[in-house]
């Protein structure tokens, strides 16, 4: 990626495309299944990848508009940025095999699908959510710019909000006290925390 230094942009564009790749494989097994018919995400689809694809491209061109917010030691943050990518990647992963046939790329629940609590989903609700936010800000620390890490890390964060929410109503909707249980036992994204 332009802006961030050399030593650094064939990493990050090769994380990206395992990204990318990840995201396209996941779009099309929800076409071909015909999982995407009744969606019921009311466009946070939409918001999240505008709010994600928005920070990252504007989190890497900060490093070129403002150089002088650059982080000291661009090198340290750039491997810091990667493995935070890295650990985002395999978050995300994990949740979706965790959930397996019942994870889907647009918010949609099935009467009688069960309310999965193990893998990642022990501690958070949305791991795969989580793991989208690593990326960023993986993406934020790589840039070497203090505020393509605050913009990186702030927006995608926003985005998710609309989603979440939409999200957990439906599933609230459709499986019941069962999901609301789970719901009180456990933390949105970070677990612990929120």
């Amino acid at each position: 990626m332009r802006g961030m230094s050399a030593a650094f942009s064939t990493p990050y564009l090769v994380s990206a495309c395992c990204w990318m790749a990840l995201e396209v494989a996941l779009a099309l097994r929800d076409l071909v299944r015909w999982r995407a018919r009744h969606s019921s995400d009311r466009g946070t689809r939409g918001i999240v990848a505008l709010s994600l694809g928005g920070s990252i491209f504007v989190g890497v061109m900060l490093r070129r508009w403002l150089p002088a917010l650059d982080t000291p030691v661009r090198a340290a943050f750039a491997g810091a940025g990667l493995v935070v990518f890295w650990a985002g990647l395999a978050v995300r992963a994990w949740a979706v095999v965790a959930l397996g046939g019942s994870f889907r790329t647009f918010v949609q629940a099935d009467v009688g699908q069960a309310v999965v609590t193990h893998g990642p989903y022990r501690w958070v609700r949305h791991p795969s959510y989580t793991g989208l936010l690593l990326i960023a800000l993986g993406i934020g620390l790589g840039a070497g710019n203090w505020l393509s890490l605050l913009v990186c890390a702030a927006v995608p964060a926003l985005g998710l909000l609309p989603r979440i929410a939409v999200e957990e109503s439906e599933l609230a909707r459709v499986l019941g006290e069962e999901y609301r249980g789970y719901q009180r036992r456990t933390r949105r994204l970070v677990p612990g925390l929120w």
